[in-house]
């Protein structure tokens, strides 16, 4: 799109849309940048995008050039049935994302990864085994650096890593990566989105616009993933730690064995006792990993380098100390019950455990089970913390239940309530806003609290 003397409104003045207004002014776009924070609160931010020309609508009322203007960027989290939003809709205004541009500019291949959990480990372990093989690669998305400056620039023979949220996948156009991954679905940001049929709709995105020569990689083991085949325009390839899923090309695990059948012919991979990422879900994101992989051209030596070795994301079951015999582990990476279920799934008992943040409108049942059989403590923080002791105690949980008004307090009630043995962990279940920037924020101050401990 030739954005040279368009007017062009950004919502939302964030990480991924600092470069996108650089970028539409480089393009010679008028830009005019919302935000519902004060200009006062942007504070360099805003005073940048000043000396750079750019006008901005900020605090109440910040979305009225929403009525005035016909192409929009939005910033991926906004929900995007605000009634501004809507009326720019019925009206014909063109609304993107960010990444909408990404796949617009990109003449390398692309491989995209979504999913309610997963997708940034997947995401990691895909990029890491392209550059194990000699590949250039980009990895960006919901992950990394904003591709948007670097995506015109990139050469065809790189290869493009993107994690995809559902937020991002809603603004992403009629456009899908050449290579897409569904690793789960869950109940998830129902704080954002209009309705559970409105997250999978946006999920769906990832592979809806596929052309013929394209692959959509799926998880069998998830039922609703599965039905998603039906609806593919591409070729659609299975991953399944269960069992073989009977198809002519998939990942699976058969005999404590990794597998990788290509057109009938089988490759066994890696055994399962050669990972060194824990938990049944890893499995999950390696096969998913592996088969993208293979598909892109890849060889096994770099597949079975990067996954042999691979010990995990930062603040994804992050082991940071063992202290008088309790092992402390960083898990602030999960956002969703799913995530703690991944979490409880793959850490021994006795477990005590810090949850709770802010509310995404999603419900604990399916966390609860695992914590009324694995918890012997429970710490809870913030918004969510009654909800999830509701659940908890709802489906027999009836052990020790503390509330904390910060993490401060939640990680010294943990300190003494741990024991020799223990295996002591945050995991929230829970976005962070309530208390913090982000996830990374929230898992950095509460590794600096855990190692601050004697």
């Amino acid at each position: 799109m030739d954005f040279a003397g368009k007017h062009v409104v950004v919502v939302g003045i964030g990480v991924s849309n600092m470069p996108l207004i650089r970028y539409l002014l480089g393009k010679g776009a008028r830009v005019t940048a919302c935000d519902r924070k004060s200009e006062a609160d942007l504070g360099e931010r805003a005073a940048e995008l000043r000396r750079q020309g750019v006008d901005l609508s900020t605090g109440d009322g910040y979305l009225s050039p929403l009525a005035q203007h016909d192409v929009i960027f939005l910033t991926p989290g906004i929900p995007k049935h605000l009634p501004e939003i809507r009326a720019a809709r019925e009206r014909g205004a063109a609304i993107f994302g960010e990444i909408g541009l990404v796949l617009a500019n990109v003449k390398a291949p692309v491989i995209g990864i979504t999913g309610s959990a997963g997708k940034t480990t997947t995401t990691t372990l895909v990029g890491e085994i392209m550059q194990a093989a000699g590949r250039e690669t980009y990895v960006g998305g919901n992950i990394g650096t904003p591709l948007v400056e670097k995506s015109e620039s990139i050469p065809e023979d790189a290869a493009v890593v993107l994690e995809l949220s559902s937020f991002q996948l809603q603004l992403a156009g009629e456009r899908s990566p050449n290579i897409s991954v569904i690793t789960n679905i869950t109940p998830n940001h129902l704080d954002v989105h209009a309705d559970m049929d409105e997250y999978i709709a946006a999920k769906q995105n990832i592979f809806r616009y596929q052309k013929p020569g394209d692959t959509v990689i799926l998880n069998y083991d998830d039922e609703l993933v599965r039905t998603f085949a039906a609806n593919a325009p591409a070729r659609v390839v299975y991953f399944s730690r269960k069992g073989d899923p009977g198809t002519a090309t998939c990942a699976y695990v058969a005999d404590d064995q990794m597998v990788w059948r290509y057109k009938n012919q089988e490759f066994p991979t890696l055994r399962l006792d050669e990972l060194k990422l824990p938990g049944l879900h890893n499995q999950e994101n390696v096969l998913a990993a592996m088969a993208a992989c293979y598909l892109a051209g890849m060889g096994m030596h770099a597949i079975r380098s990067v996954l042999t070795t691979f010990t995990g994301v930062e603040h994804r079951i992050e082991p940071v100390r063992e202290l008088n015999g309790a092992k402390w582990y960083n898990d602030s990476k999960a956002t969703s019950p799913a995530e703690t279920v991944a979490c409880l799934s793959t850490l021994a008992v006795p477990i005590v455990l810090i949850a709770g943040g802010s509310d995404k409108g999603i419900p604990f049942d399916p966390m609860a089970p695992l914590v009324a059989q694995k918890v012997k403590v429970l710490i809870l923080t913030g918004p969510t913390g009654p909800k999830i002791e509701e659940a908890a105690v709802r489906h027999g949980y009836n052990r020790v239940i503390f509330r904390a008004k910060d993490m401060a307090e939640a990680v010294q009630l943990a300190h003494q309530a741990a024991a020799p043995g223990d295996n002591v962990v945050l995991s929230p279940a829970c976005a962070s806003f309530d208390a913090f920037r982000n996830y990374e924020h929230r898992g950095q101050v509460f590794k600096e609290l855990v190692l601050g401990l004697k």
